[in-house]
């Protein structure tokens, strides 16, 4: 018996003409069949996240696929073809998802090039530096292709804040010092603080008469804060029990931020977004270092296991570890925003490097703190304190390490009662407003200094 077992295994089961051909048949019908098609992966969702900075398209589908691309000129096309992936009802809606106001894509166009081929066709409105990756499941998402659509010649945000500057240096020359589509600053201000590129690409005035600069510590300058909102794009963040986003509640609370800001004499703020759409972190950091930014705060909405935690805080970076295992958990969630929102890892970055661990950041963090302290002790007026104490861990967006930088947590998202007063505009006018007050009370005892050299990335 052990040998007749022996033989059935090392010899092949021979088989009739009849059942050859019955068995080909077989094969030819899984190919072609839906059964056979259902080999190929099924498109779930795809969204479009289109920006100034950049324009995202993202197909999420159930299992890895291969892709090939190339950019075609006269007129600009962006060819990707996916292999192994159906064509169904979800990609032909793709092309409904294209915005007119979309900055770089004017339409995209999809459909079998192939046996087991889809080819889309995005043509383009400006010529383009695409980055396409795929992205491994995490969170709520499955297996993700993103196709990421830069402007060939990369925005510069420092230029973008003189151009801003510049508006505002014409519209105050005719009799109006207000800047296009911002609030306007009070009439009775009799000195103006210098111009944008004054206060990001020269020496600062000192006011004044008479005396040495050594004798006037103030100095009369425009400090520009980089405000950010944190999340956005394929990464909601936080998200209540009545639906809110927390990407949604801090753009809304920084725009309103800006505002306030801008409508000071001395000041100038920079959003790192300002729209739905995903940044990675060390992105942000470097804008801020780009516009020389004075101080850097991230904005959020605190989200707990427990519905029942609530209250306002403020954190910082540290060196040596967390304060406590919530601001390490918290940090640990911050920093995992990347794997949400997907960032391209093929990507070489050394100033990432530079930025993200450099170790000479102990005055930085120490100025950190008392701006922390300020804008903590302003939000215990609007709210209860989650902590009495600014806290630290190892947030990845603080990690500038020449710009003073806190990240604010507004209220719990997931306590509903908080979640309500997210979104009511009065509630978030008053953190914007508490925030700006513990800008204002740090300058007070901490006056900006002078800056000789707009920053520069190598």
């Amino acid at each position: 018996m052990p040998e007749a077992n022996q033989s059935v295994r090392g010899r092949a089961p021979q088989l009739s003409r009849r059942d050859f051909i019955k068995g080909a048949g077989a094969a030819l019908l899984l190919l072609v069949s839906p059964a056979g098609r259902a080999a190929a992966t099924s498109v779930l969702a795809v969204r479009v996240w289109p920006a100034r900075e950049y324009t995202r398209v993202t197909l999420e589908h159930q299992s890895a696929i291969s892709f090939t691309s190339m950019v075609v000129k006269n007129p600009e096309r962006l060819v990707v073809d996916i292999e192994g992936v159906e064509f169904n009802s979800v990609l032909q809606s793709l092309p409904e998802k294209i915005s007119e106001a979309d900055p770089y894509i004017r339409q995209i166009r999809a459909g079998r090039y192939r046996p087991g081929v889809v080819r889309l066709v995005i043509d383009l409105k400006t010529e383009i530096r695409p980055q396409i990756f795929g992205l491994k499941p995490v969170g709520e998402y499955a297996n993700r292709l993103v196709m990421d659509l830069y402007p060939a010649e990369p925005l510069d945000p420092l230029l973008a804040l003189l151009e801003k500057a510049e508006a505002g240096d014409a519209a105050a020359v005719n009799g109006r010092e207000v800047l296009p589509d911002e609030p306007e600053r009070p009439a009775a201000v009799e000195q103006k603080a210098e111009s944008g590129a004054d206060s990001v690409g020269r020496q600062a005035k000192s006011r004044g008469k008479g005396g040495s600069r050594e004798d006037r510590p103030n100095v009369a300058r425009l400090v520009t804060i980089v405000l950010d909102p944190g999340h956005g794009g394929e990464d909601p963040g936080a998200i209540g029990r009545r639906g809110s986003q927390e990407k949604n509640v801090t753009l809304q609370v920084a725009r309103r931020l800006k505002a306030k800001i801008d409508a000071e004499t001395n000041m100038r703020s920079v959003l790192t977004r300002d729209a739905d759409f995903f940044i990675p972190l060390h992105h942000r950091v470097a804008k801020a270092r780009r516009v020389q930014a004075d101080l850097f705060v991230s904005i959020h909405a605190d989200a707990f296991i427990k519905p029942t935690a609530r209250g306002s805080s403020v954190f910082v970076l540290s060196e040596r570890g967390a304060t406590s295992a919530a601001a390490r958990w918290l940090a640990q969630r911050e920093n995992a925003a990347d794997l949400i929102g997907g960032v391209n890892l093929d990507i070489k970055d050394p100033y990432l490097a530079r930025t993200l661990f450099d170790l000479s950041q102990t005055a930085t963090i120490s100025d950190s703190l008392k701006l922390g302290k300020a804008v903590l002790t302003e939000l215990g007026g609007v709210n209860s304190l989650h902590k009495a104490d600014v806290e630290q861990a190892g947030f990845a967006v603080l990690k500038a390490p020449d710009i003073p930088s806190i990240l604010v947590e507004t209220a719990f998202i997931s306590n509903p009662e908080e979640e309500k007063r997210l979104n009511d505009d009065a509630y978030q006018d008053k953190i914007a407003t508490a925030i700006l007050r513990g800008i204002k009370r740090y300058f007070a005892k901490n006056p900006p200094l002078s800056k000789s050299k707009v920053a520069q990335l190598d």
